[in-house]
């Protein structure tokens, strides 16, 4: 249980927590949410104890172990593997105690403990993870230092899923993730067997993987059962009864008053009058349940429409360098199409949006764009682009040089910021406010093909459903990226998977393709496979047979060797279950302390023998798989 008494907090002059109270029963999943710069991550702190009060506590389980994504990503030279691994410090330190250990009552215990804990699968949980986050077997056996920033933290979150934290702490985790991370991650969280506290604006997370929502709302906490749509309908109707409520006391107010003010004077209703006037004093009033709606965004539509289709792409490939990353593209957009890119990251779906706006050029094939193609492209990266010093309006005037004042500014107001942020300079701004100029800066032209690439990724839910309005609202074409579903299943409609070097129209809706993903890396593979189109140009049945058999004959060495380390493993799990079973009898030790002390000793070794030989057939299922 998670309990939160008379919490109070400020920034400077800034009440952010007024007395605010909560209690989280034990091992929910609960969603925060409230409005950027609520003070989401600051209760975060506040939790974990890197931030003090001015009244009131928070108090959870004695001895609960608390977790929550590190700050800063590892960029070290240890594997993926061992990161996460280490990131369970009881696992470890007993490892290393098992070594140097030496009485056979401590090894005992040592070795019922790690039982305990599950250790001798700890390696399979750490892929496993690490493969929902969108890390292969060869990828989790290279150092982190290899890997950008964006996978690191993935890295990261991977690590504190492993630990397994009694109370687990989640700020905005898909920020780094992609769509098939995304979902990976909601199934994951609904399963974790202790408590979750999750802040995040994908609504489809707060829907799926949580079981209560917690709202941040002007200093004060309060607890929702439920999802975020049942949360949303919860306020919304406690809205209407809050105003119900306040316009039937101001009846009474009003009323009472009247009377005060008619008879307050006269000696018959003095007594009457000031009875009313004591009560008036005593009624509180009704403070109404306003919600602070986000300003709109809008889009100008393209001043002329073009004849279908805006863009053609006939047998194409690109990439950098001299590495194709996409090939054999065949694909039309038309003038109102709406179209999501699927696919996990690093298949190209940046790599597609890059070719299709212009920034990366063909290497083999024709790109055909209609005359007079206006095409606005927006990316996370961009945010960088903006001028620090420089406010919203002067970042329009430069596109409106001869403009008045009144006008820029209007223009302004269109991106959807608020009058008292128009002055403030950019790198003031919040992640939000930046992202609603970045994307009114793209679009100032009308474009008649809009690609956004993570638009989502700094707005808030209330932002999400201006963006989400402002798409449908726009006459032009779309191409998305994203890894929030909500947006994807409200604006597109036409889904086209990237994967295996190519972009193909995608055979099912977003409930297929989440189906798709959670049935794991192979059943997906076959199901991605079943999706895309089969290749172009096809080999004849007799030279199929030919190379199948050939890689077969090259093959064999390889999967024996496997089968073989598989067998392996197989009998060393088998021997330290034996002896696990043995040691785990105290009254073994008394009775024959040499053969304990044996057992123990070789119940060490098999585990040292079977890491390594998990580890050769790591390395030999990737080379098997890579050669396949």
């Amino acid at each position: 249980m998670l309990l939160i008494s008379d919490l109070t907090y400020r920034i400077g002059d800034r009440l952010l927590i007024d007395k605010a109270s909560v209690t989280l029963p034990g091992k929910a999943k609960t969603g925060l949410v409230g409005r950027n710069g609520a003070g989401k991550s600051t209760l975060f702190k506040i939790i974990t104890g890197d931030l003090s009060t001015e009244t009131g506590h928070v108090k959870v389980p004695k001895r609960a172990r608390i977790g929550q994504v590190a700050q800063e990503a590892p960029g070290t030279e240890d594997t993926l593997m061992d990161v996460v691994l280490a990131a369970d410090t009881e696992r470890t330190k007993l490892l290393e105690d098992a070594e140097s250990e030496t009485s056979p009552d401590k090894i005992a215990e040592i070795h019922t403990r790690l039982a305990d804990i599950g250790a001798h699968t700890a390696e399979a949980r750490a892929g496993a993870i690490l493969s929902g986050l969108g890390f292969n077997a060869e990828a989790q056996l290279r150092p982190c230092s290899s890997f950008s920033g964006g996978w690191r933290m993935r890295v990261a979150l991977a690590a504190v899923l492993f630990s397994e934290p009694d109370l687990l702490l989640l700020d905005e985790p898909t920020n780094y993730l992609d769509l098939e991370g995304t979902l990976w991650l909601e199934n994951y969280v609904s399963r974790y067997p202790h408590q979750v506290l999750l802040i995040s604006h994908d609504r489809d997370l707060l829907n799926n993987s949580v079981d209560s929502i917690v709202h941040l709302d002007r200093g004060k906490l309060t607890f929702y059962s439920g999802g975020y749509d049942s949360f949303d309908r919860q306020r919304r109707e406690a809205m209407i009864l809050a105003e119900k409520a306040k316009e039937k006391q101001d009846a009474q107010r009003k009323h009472m008053q009247a009377f005060v003010d008619r008879f307050r004077y006269k000696a018959s209703k003095a007594r009457q009058a000031q009875s009313r006037l004591k009560m008036l004093e005593k009624m509180q009033p009704i403070a109404a349940l306003t919600e602070e709606s986000s300003r709109p965004i809008q889009f100008p539509d393209p001043e002329n429409q073009l004849a279908p289709p805006i863009l053609k792409l006939e047998d194409v490939a690109t990439g950098y360098g001299e590495t194709k990353i996409l090939r054999q593209l065949t694909l039309n957009i038309d003038t109102d199409d709406r179209i999501a890119l699927l696919g996990a990251n690093g298949n190209g779906k940046s790599t597609f949006a890059k070719l299709i706006s212009g920034r990366l050029a063909a290497m083999a094939g024709d790109v055909t764009k209609a005359s007079k193609l206006k095409i606005a492209f927006f990316a996370q990266h961009q945010l960088d682009e903006l001028k620090p010093a420089e406010n919203a309006v002067a970042h329009v005037r430069t596109l409106m040089p001869d403009a008045p004042e009144a006008k820029v500014r209007a223009r302004v107001a269109r991106f959807g910021l608020p009058t008292d942020r128009m002055d403030t300079p950019a790198k003031d701004l919040s992640g939000g406010e930046k992202a609603r100029l970045l994307l009114g800066l793209a679009t100032f032209d009308g474009p008649h093909l809009l690609i956004l690439d993570e638009p989502t990724n700094h707005l808030d839910i209330d932002s999400r459903e201006a963006l989400v309005m402002a798409l449908n609202d726009f006459e032009g074409a779309v191409v998305l990226i994203s890894h929030d579903r909500h947006l994807i299943e409200a604006c597109a409609d036409r889904l086209w998977l990237v994967a295996g070097g190519k972009v193909e129209p995608y055979d099912g809706d977003m409930d297929d393709y989440r189906r798709l993903i959670l049935q794991g890396p192979e059943a997906a593979q076959k199901a991605r496979d079943r999706a895309i189109a089969s290749e172009a140009e096809k080999a004849s049945a007799q030279d199929k047979r030919r190379e199948a058999a050939q890689k077969r004959s090259q093959l064999k060495p390889l999967k024996q060797k496997i089968d073989a380390a598989e067998k392996e493993m197989a009998r060393l799990q088998d021997k330290i279950g034996k002896l696990d079973e043995a040691l785990a009898d105290p009254a073994f030790f008394t009775k024959e302390p040499e053969r304990a002390a044996k057992f123990a000793k070789e119940r060490a070794y098999c585990e040292k023998k079977l890491v390594k030989t998990e580890e050769d057939w790591l390395e030999l299922s990737a080379e098997y798989e890579e050669a396949s």
